[in-house]
């Protein structure tokens, strides 16, 4: 595979490659790869990169027609997932990490059994008041369990979150806490199909708080891609 010839791919490299030294082995690193090009993403992906978030299903469809040679890419849908687009979503991604609401889950499910695949879900929880994200309240979600782990055509694998922005690191890492701690609850009350072993919180500004507090998939776009492109 060639080097990508519009943006700068070994800068995109040696920023993964140090990321990498800081976090432990088991912790996944996912590209955030929404706004940026399919260069950015094969820049990444030749940096041993797998796994690659796209927040809108247009967007992601286009560069997905593009990478086709690289068939072992894993798709994560992370942002905001409208109830009529969950068909094609469903076709184009592997995992769908921004459940949100048990309408959605529950249509999930019932499309993913017409269509015969079956999704990874992570549950998107607002761990804080936030008027610009969506998400489970931890009381609505707790309330939601029960038809959760009836949802047997789907894979619940974990929990997601993203923090609103401006926090202070006191306030971020116990946030990030919370949500383990709730994960941690969820896996010992007994569901039979919540597994919850993936724990997607910390970005670009905060991701070493989320590694410190439990993460195991750290979502990065600006700390890999940001100013890559060549002139």
């Amino acid at each position: 595979m060639s080097l990508s010839t519009s943006v700068n791919a070994p800068l995109i490299h040696s920023r993964i490659q140090a990321i990498r030294e800081q976090i432990p082995k088991h912790v996944e690193m996912m590209a955030v790869s929404k706004g940026y090009s399919v260069d950015h993403i094969r820049a990444a992906y030749q940096a041993g990169i797998r796994h690659f978030g796209e927040s809108r299903v247009q967007e992601a469809a286009q560069k997905q027609a593009q990478l086709q040679d690289l068939p072992d890419i894993v798709w994560h849908l992370i942002g905001h997932l409208q109830t009529n687009k969950v068909k094609p979503a469903l076709k184009q991604f592997a995992w769908i990490d921004s459940v949100d609401s048990l309408r959605l889950a529950k249509l999930l499910n019932q499309k993913a059994w017409e269509l015969r695949v079956s999704p990874k879900l992570c549950l998107q929880v607002k761990l804080a008041p936030d008027p610009n994200k969506f998400g489970w309240s931890v009381s609505d979600l707790l309330q939601s369990l029960p038809q959760l782990d009836q949802l047997l055509q789907v894979q619940i694998v974990g929990l997601m979150t993203i923090l609103p922005l401006g926090l202070d690191s006191e306030t971020t890492l116990s946030l990030f806490r919370k949500l383990a701690e709730l994960a941690d609850h969820i896996q010992r009350s007994g569901y039979q199909h919540l597994q919850l072993q993936t724990l997607s919180m910390g970005m670009s500004d905060d991701y070493p708080l989320a590694v410190a507090a439990g993460s195991t998939l750290i979502r990065l776009g600006r700390s890999l891609f940001a100013d890559a492109e060549l002139e």
